[in-house]
């Protein structure tokens, strides 16, 4: 990818959740509200834990004591599944591209002793302290990143982080297995519009080079081809 449009790309994606956190950070973290209180963002975000983790231990955990685990979450937004990882894991370390986000998941997690967040640079995990994690998580993130080259530059980091072994389990837009033309050139034009909402498309194949080439198995998966695609990939 052209080093002045990644830039671009990144800058724009960094603005637009700026934007967004001002203007009704909880709706844009989670559409399913225009308005949320306390009590219902939070709860939502430990529904998504409990749907999502803690409903596959056997794979996330692998034998060990959920609070010795220290775990990374891709795309923290306000704070939503933060907080609820928090109350589960030992060690919580979060980033995120805006850094108006960064500062409510912060106030999210206020007293959270085990909770760190970070803002990034919209692509790479280099502000993470560079120790050994044990399980990788990111949800409703991956479907706003209009770049595959910024997706794939998450999964190879995560692999620099992540224990041999270590899970991680994140969603992506699936590719529809037959994108009518017209459906594409809607797609390219909604991008074009607001090219940090619409993410870019993965199919399996895709999803299986990337786990490839970034030292990752890509053991299960479910959901190909729709907006809730489900990856579990395992370091090599």
């Amino acid at each position: 990818m052209a080093r002045h449009r990644l830039h671009s790309t990144l800058r724009r994606m960094r603005d637009d959740w700026d934007q967004r956190a001002r203007t009704n950070a909880r709706h844009y973290v989670a559409t399913g509200q225009t308005r949320w209180t306390d009590e219902e963002f939070f709860a939502s975000g430990r529904q998504e834990i409990a749907e999502d983790i803690l409903n596959d231990l056997e794979n996330v955990c692998q034998g060990r004591d959920p609070k010795s685990m220290r775990v990374l979450e891709i795309g923290c937004g306000a704070g939503r599944v933060t907080r609820a990882l928090g109350e589960v894991f030992g060690e919580v370390h979060a980033v995120d591209v805006s850094g108006e986000m960064v500062r409510l998941a912060r106030e999210a997690a206020a007293g959270m002793t085990n909770v760190f967040v970070y803002q990034n640079n919209g692509m790479d995990l280099s502000v993470i302290p560079n120790v050994p994690f044990d399980f990788a998580f990111s949800v409703i993130v991956f479907q706003h990143i209009p770049s595959l080259h910024v997706i794939e530059s998450y999964v190879r980091d995560v692999g620099r982080l992540l224990r041999p072994g270590g899970l991680f389990k994140f969603q992506v837009l699936g590719h529809p297995p037959a994108e009518p033309s017209r459906w594409r050139k809607l797609v390219r034009w909604l991008r074009y519009r607001n090219n940090s909402w619409y993410g870019v498309t993965i199919g399996s194949g895709e999803a299986e080079a990337i786990a490839g080439r970034c030292g990752f198995e890509l053991r299960y998966q479910t959901g190909a081809g729709t907006s809730e695609y489900w990856l579990w990939m395992f370091r090599r």
